[in-house]
């Protein structure tokens, strides 16, 4: 059977709700129909042309480039344009700064990176990239118990040897706003050599943002955190800085990412922009009083629950994360789905490998509570009703998970009978996350449904050899692992 069929037989098993609202908006997001037409042309009407190519068609490709670098630098206060870079993403412009940045400077007597300990992983690894291809010694700053990064502790790390600081403008999970220009200022006076680079993909769009009065050197933004397409992200390189590019290959318009500019996906990135900097502070209001009745409605509804960042001003308005004890994010957010409430557990990029979240325990929760931790992302196409709901279905959700019993392992057996799905199925698949590869694991389990569930979800993701057996009242599943950990 092919992987599309078991895919749509995973989602015929699970069925439509009547309501959908999506909160997983870490992950992706809808694109809005005015920026779905305004892509449309630019795949076969006008400015489909190679934009470095001088002709009409590629003349009309290479002004709306220019048009959307244009309007980013106006909505970042940078005179000049030409300091736009367009990528791929955001993950691959963090890589294009601190990679570019360090192999221009690979012969530097400076070696040493600082970075927060909850910065992206688009940022911490190229940094551990380059400190194993490159010889840089990268230190993860610590953050207090709300991700906040203390100016006084900062500056202690930073010496004549440091050529390279990247702290994010908001955290991407938790929503903590740094105090920016406080930081910046601490780590220039103490080295007024240091390029100072910040991931504003989860602040563009949601706080002011002037690079001039700031004082960054880069800043990385991202199309699909503004309800923009997926696949295009731009840096902003200040005027007089060199990066070298760590791809290799054919430049067109941008001057150190290769390859040709995906026109219709900018053209959709400048209608985002438009959009979402249109009524700026008055959709931000909407989104936050909406962000803090959903955050109080849990509180009040549900006991056992920690959230997880800075409550008040300095928390972007769109985000709300919680930590729901006694139950694991993973089946709670299946256990929303079958609601139609679509939600996150961990950052996106790492929520599928089932290991608690890098920047929950920077801020020093439990392994057991960040495991426990729902990411909601709000937006101003939220309405009141869909808080309503999402505050109907939520205690209900959580009810039910926490009266399930907890899982019973012997001999590599799991004891799922009396037990509905979601549960078994969640606890199924981080079983088998821990167990080696060739190893075996027996299923003891009474729902038909879920042995179904079980079995589509293994056979999707190609994980384990799987057999299934009826007997009295009951089924039993084997299991054998057949991929590394």
């Amino acid at each position: 059977m092919s992987l599309s069929r078991k895919v749509r037989e995973l989602l015929e098993s699970h069925g439509k709700p009547q309501k959908e609202v999506y909160f997983d908006l870490e992950n992706s997001g809808f694109i809005p129909q005015e920026v779905v037409e305004a892509m449309i042309p630019y795949f076969n009407v006008r400015g489909y042309g190679h934009p470095s190519i001088t002709h009409r068609v590629g003349w009309e490709a290479l002004e709306v480039i220019y048009e959307t670098k244009e309007l980013i630098a106006r909505t970042i206060n940078t005179s000049n344009p030409e300091s736009i870079v367009f990528t791929h993403s955001g993950t691959e412009a963090n890589n294009l700064a601190i990679l570019g940045f360090l192999l221009r400077n690979r012969g530097s007597k400076s070696k040493k990176v600082i970075v927060s300990s909850i910065e992206h992983l688009s940022v911490i690894f190229p940094a551990r990239f380059a400190s194993e291809l490159l010889g840089f010694k990268v230190i993860l700053v610590p953050v207090d118990g709300d991700g906040f990064i203390d100016p006084e502790i900062l500056k202690y790390y930073v010496d004549k040897d440091t050529i390279l600081v990247s702290i994010q403008m908001v955290n991407h999970e938790i929503g903590t706003i740094q105090r920016l220009k406080e930081i910046v200022d601490v780590v220039k006076s103490a080295n007024s050599e240091v390029v100072f680079h910040t991931d504003a993909a989860d602040a563009y769009g949601w706080i002011h943002i002037n690079v001039e009065e700031l004082g960054v050197d880069m800043l990385t933004i991202s199309g699909h955190k503004i309800h923009g397409p997926r696949g295009v992200g731009a840096l902003y390189i200040r005027e007089g800085l060199e990066l070298e590019s760590p791809l290799k290959g054919q430049l067109s318009v941008e001057r150190l990412w290769p390859g040709v500019e995906n026109v219709p996906l900018i053209a959709g990135f400048k209608k985002a922009i438009e959009m979402m900097f249109n009524n700026f502070d008055s959709r931000v209001n909407y989104v936050r009083n909406l962000r803090d009745k959903l955050m109080k409605g849990i509180l009040d509804r549900v006991p056992e629950v920690l959230v997880n960042g800075p409550i008040g001003d300095m928390r972007v308005a769109n985000n709300v994360n919680m930590s729901f004890l006694r139950i694991e994010g993973e089946a709670l957010t299946v256990e929303l789905s079958l609601y139609g409430v679509y939600v996150s557990s961990g950052s996106a990029c790492s929520s599928r490998v089932l290991e608690p979240s890098h920047v929950l325990l920077a801020i020093g929760r439990k392994h057991e509570e960040a495991h426990g931790s729902i990411l909601f992302k709000i937006t101003h196409h939220h309405r009141e009703d869909d808080i309503h709901y999402a505050l109907e279905v939520i205690p209900r959700a959580v009810k039910r998970l926490r009266n399930i019993k907890c899982v019973e392992i012997s001999m590599n057996q799991l004891d799922f009978r009396g037990e509905d799905c979601p549960g078994p199925l969640v606890k199924t698949i981080r079983v088998l996350t821990k167990v080696k590869r060739g190893e075996q694991l027996t299923i003891l389990i009474t729902s038909k449904e879920c042995v179904e569930m079980i079995k589509q979800t293994i056979e999707v993701f190609e994980i384990a050899k799987i057999e299934i057996h009826s007997r009295d009242n009951y089924y039993e599943i084997y299991l054998e692992k057949t991929i590394e950990n």
